[in-house]
């Protein structure tokens, strides 16, 4: 399998060049803009976003896929349409709304085995849902096993055409928006078996170079001097997180994670899996190129010969990569200096404890699996949803067993979660809500008066160190909690946030009819229709490492 890889890696090689230039060096400002009711194509295709050429899961055969605009109050209708036919990855897909709360649509999450089973090759599902009062930064992506490492990715914006931060900014449109992402030379169902793989490369708007490779185009981006540019970063990484800055320029984040924030002053900031940041960047400097960088935490990573890097144009600037050099930060952004900016304050009681459901989760690590509080997660085959609406109300009564956790509903719950082992710092996602970040990790303090309001946040990576959140839960569903870097959710790091089960029936729309059709299509694939790889994947994952996962069934 890896062979057949290799091989039409070498075949493509011979034209990377062109397939760099044709397909994969615009910026996003010219790939394709979709509104809130649209269609998206998940298929494969041999693309070279770094100069290395390989076959991906693409969103309409670009990477990142395109950007999806709506304006506030909006209703969204997305159909996505699964023409997968790539062998070596998964001919099954999901699509997940990224920070979309989804109330009154948990079926239309899009996350596999939580709330749906996965669309099946040669179907479709339509996704209509509404984000009434919701404007900000979001993304879209794969939730089914580890896919989304192999390129199912892309941003989505809700405009405010009231935001009151608006007097900031001069410039917010698709050539502001700015993704960062890691990528991998080798398919993600064969990397899912290796403990602790990491990256080939970053990508900045969906270019960037990796070592040894050539000399690959970089993002570039234009600004005119005298503007104000409201940028959009969206960390799409499977795993590293990103130190970001632009070279000789300070930035004002107003926004994390769909929540606007005080504005805060910052030369460098750090970026987790799943995270986004609304930074305004004045361009007040002299006409000239700098460098915009992007380090991941990956070891041996650097800036040499424009790795992790983009450029940022100013008019009037020559056509040539910068000369700018980077200095170490002297006011890099600490969370615990974000405060939420509409409705400060945290729900319920302030004081550590004085929630009206206190929950402490523990997670460890045992050669790569993850465990939460002694139980690792594994994908039910009956999706939690239809487990609830099939009559299943208790703890004793929902699969995956020991990993779904029951919430009475308009309860505040405070979550104080602690990890040890290897592999952090992990970054925690709470599906169909944002929350308040009373203790944020490497902390000594809290802040009920004021924290940040967001929907991803690092649980730190030594045992000392915990993160403690709080929430309302007014959004009757089963919701996944799970650590955003995908291969460690894959390895069992998640948990459902299952919120008042008895009232589910009653919070939702209508589910559709298509939405009843998806599992049993999708349980009556054959091993060769799931795709994958199937045992092969695992036999070309012990070429590569030693260090493997015990054989697992298929997703």
């Amino acid at each position: 399998m890896l062979i057949l890889i290799l091989l039409v890696s070498l075949i493509s090689s011979i034209n990377a060049a062109s397939i760099v230039s044709r397909s994969q060096s615009f910026p996003l400002s010219q790939s394709a803009v979709l509104g809130p009711k649209t269609r998206i194509t998940i298929g494969n295709k041999v693309i070279a976003p770094d100069g290395f050429a390989r076959s991906a899961t693409l969103v309409d055969g670009i990477f990142p896929g395109p950007l999806i605009t709506a304006q506030k109050g909006d209703d969204f209708a997305i159909e996505v349409v699964n023409e997968l036919k790539d062998e070596t990855m998964f001919k099954s897909t999901s699509v997940h709304w990224h920070g979309i709360f989804q109330n009154g649509t948990n079926y239309a999450d899009g996350t596999s085995f939580v709330t749906q089973c996965p669309i099946a090759q040669n179907h479709s599902f339509l996704h209509s849902f509404s984000a009434p009062n919701q404007a900000g930064t979001y993304w879209y992506h794969s939730h089914y096993s580890v896919q989304y490492c192999d390129g199912l990715r892309g941003p989505l914006v809700i405009y405010d055409p009231d935001d009151p931060l608006a007097y900031m900014y001069d410039v917010d449109d698709a050539s502001t928006v700015i993704t960062l992402s890691d990528w991998y030379h080798v398919v993600a169902p064969v990397l899912r078996h290796i403990i602790g793989t990491t990256a080939n490369s970053s990508l900045i708007n969906g270019l960037g170079r990796y070592a040894g490779g050539p000399m690959s185009d970089l993002a570039v981006i234009d600004v005119v001097p005298g503007k104000r540019y409201r940028m959009r970063l969206v960390s799409m990484s499977c795993d590293p997180s990103f130190h970001f800055s632009i070279d000789g320029h300070n930035l004002t984040v107003i926004e994390a994670d769909g929540q606007l924030t005080e504005p805060l002053v910052v030369d460098e900031l750090r970026i987790f899996a799943g995270q986004r940041y609304s930074v305004v960047l004045v361009a007040d400097k002299p006409v000239d190129n700098y460098w915009m960088r992007s380090l991941p935490n990956l070891t041996k990573a650097s800036y040499e010969g424009g790795m992790n890097s983009a450029i940022l144009r100013y008019q009037g600037a020559p056509i040539a990569d910068p000369t700018t050099v980077y200095t170490a930060s002297k006011n890099q952004l600490n969370e615990t200096d974000l405060h939420a900016l509409i409705n400060p304050g945290a729900p319920g009681i302030p004081g550590y404890g004085k929630a009206d459901i206190n929950l402490n989760l523990s997670v460890k690590n045992s050669n790569g699996s993850f465990y939460v509080n002694n139980v690792t997660f594994q994908s039910p085959t009956i999706p939690v949803l239809l487990q609830i609406l099939s009559g299943a109300r208790e703890p004793s009564e929902l699969l995956p067993e020991g990993n779904v956790i029951v919430l009475g509903a308009n309860k505040v719950v405070e979550l104080t979660l602690t990890t040890s082992g290897p592999g952090g710092p992990h970054p925690i996602h709470l599906h169909g809500h944002s929350f308040d970040v009373v203790q944020s990790a490497g902390s000594k303090t809290f802040n009920y008066v004021n924290p940040v309001r967001r929907d991803v946040v690092s649980a730190g990576s030594t045992p000392d160190q915990q993160m403690v959140i709080r929430w309302t839960t007014d959004n009757s569903g089963p919701w996944f909690l799970h650590c955003h870097i995908d291969w460690h959710l894959d390895a069992g790091f998640a948990v459902v946030m299952a919120e008042s089960p008895s009232d589910t029936r009653a919070h939702l729309n209508l589910v559709p009819d298509d939405w009843h059709q998806l599992c049993p299509t999708f349980d009556s694939l054959s091993p060769s229709q799931l795709g994958g790889g199937g045992r092969e994947s695992y036999e070309e994952a012990s070429k590569i490492s030693p260090l493997l996962f015990p054989p697992s069934p298929l997703p």
